[in-house]
């Protein structure tokens, strides 16, 4: 579950005994078979001699090759596979948040191929990342007359290219610019790979995943269950912040937040916190106003030299961890994510989610019954404020369309 999910990676991924290859990895051939022949190597997987895994992940890790082990009896503990192999596109993979993701990406034992597209700049990033010892193979694409071949064959598209939000600045701030290069790019996707999993991560999401769905539209190749507005880090935000309010254990904090992605849009449903724990109204008040303007107390403490780069990229990399684990077969992934959605009268919205090999399997609606009164003045007042980024984007797409 989300608990698990939220301990940095999980591996989760193709389990094989011996020579005899499970269905799952049999629907991939190009990939790249790691065996462990201990779970005392679990930890050290990523290439790293220090343990890039904390001790609850690595449990968790055990758990979940336990249990795939119980569900298959051609598979034992002691000779567990991992089999790498999915293409990963982070298109503006040399900007802020794209440097740290594609490091991130880079250490995940399920990714055979990373692709790194930029303007310019990438070829630097992608010869660094090279030289890490772990198994995915770096690609560098520069330019617009490289995209098509750096999202050829692509199973995942992770998009955070777009300008950077200066002190003063808020998301909607960002609209005008990329806007467009959310369009150009979702364009190249749609042509080169309709099929692959699209993480929007360019704000404002709450404008930028209804302009990606128009464009896919037009295009004609529109999965709503495919595209996905990453909301992690309000989810990691959240995480963090009541863990440390309440001195709980981060790995057994799991918030789940709804809405948007900017200001008052971001919700999170405190009442539904696991594990269940007392807030006074000022706790609510106070954590609830912290993750909605998490971004904001980092642009303003780095005083204009950046923005919220390295959380939002250790977000990224957990929904993306969570998409492979489930394009791998995993069927116990839930993460909330900005997505087409019927739970409420707006055509999308944030909310926890089920993944599966096909995408979105199911939307958790039951998370916004029995709110308490904050949570639905909350609910009530962010569903204005996000029609209007909504309408914004499908005007802008449709716009676009017209006068191209």
């Amino acid at each position: 579950m989300a608990a698990t999910s939220a301990s940095a990676f999980s591996i989760g991924s193709t389990i094989s005994h011996g020579s005899k290859a499970s269905p799952l990895s049999q629907s991939k051939t190009c990939g790249m078979n790691i065996s462990f022949n201990s779970q005392n190597n679990i930890k050290s997987f990523t290439g790293l001699k220090s343990s890039f895994l904390a001790k609850e992940s690595t449990a968790a890790l055990r758990y979940s090759f336990s249990q795939k082990s119980q569900n298959n009896p051609r598979t034992s503990s002691s000779a567990l596979q991992i089999m790498a192999s999915f293409k990963v596109a982070i298109l503006g993979a040399a900007g802020g948040i794209g440097q740290p993701l594609a490091l991130l990406v880079k250490m995940s034992p399920l990714v055979s191929d990373l692709h790194l597209y930029d303007i310019a700049n990438v070829k630097g990033v992608a010869a660094d990342l090279s030289h890490c010892n772990t198994p995915s193979k770096v690609r560098d694409f520069t330019g617009s007359d490289e995209l098509a071949s750096c999202l050829k064959d692509v199973d995942v598209v992770v998009i955070p290219a777009g300008v950077p939000r200066k002190p003063g600045m808020t998301r909607d701030d960002l609209f005008n610019i990329n806007a467009g290069i959310v369009r150009t790019l979702i364009e190249a996707v749609a042509d080169n790979c309709p099929d692959a999993f699209i993480h929007i991560i360019s704000n404002p999401v709450n404008s930028t995943v209804p302009i990606a769905a128009e464009v896919l539209k037009q295009k004609g190749v529109y999965n709503p269950k495919k595209l996905f507005g990453v909301t992690t880090l309000d989810v990691v935000r959240a995480n963090t912040f009541v863990a440390e309010k309440k001195n709980l254990k981060l790995i057994d904090v799991d918030v789940p937040v709804v809405g948007g992605h900017a200001g008052i849009t971001i919700l999170p449903l405190l009442s539904k916190t696991k594990p269940s724990v007392t807030f006074s109204d000022q706790e609510v008040n106070d954590l609830t106003a912290r993750i909605q303007n998490g971004g904001t107390e980092v642009v303003e403490a780095k005083a204009g030299a950046g923005s919220a780069t390295l959380s939002m990229a250790y977000a990224a990399a957990r929904f993306l961890e969570s998409s492979l684990r489930a394009l791998d077969g995993d069927s116990d992934v839930y993460e909330c994510s900005f997505v087409q959605s019927e739970v409420t009268e707006l055509p999308f919205f944030a909310s926890r989610v089920k993944l599966g090999k096909q995408g979105v399997e199911a939307i958790i609606s039951s998370d916004l019954e029995g709110l308490t009164e904050f949570e639905v003045k909350g609910l009530e007042a962010l569903k204005v404020e996000l029609k209007g980024s909504i309408e914004k984007g499908v005007a802008f797409a449709q716009k676009e369309k017209v006068t191209a």
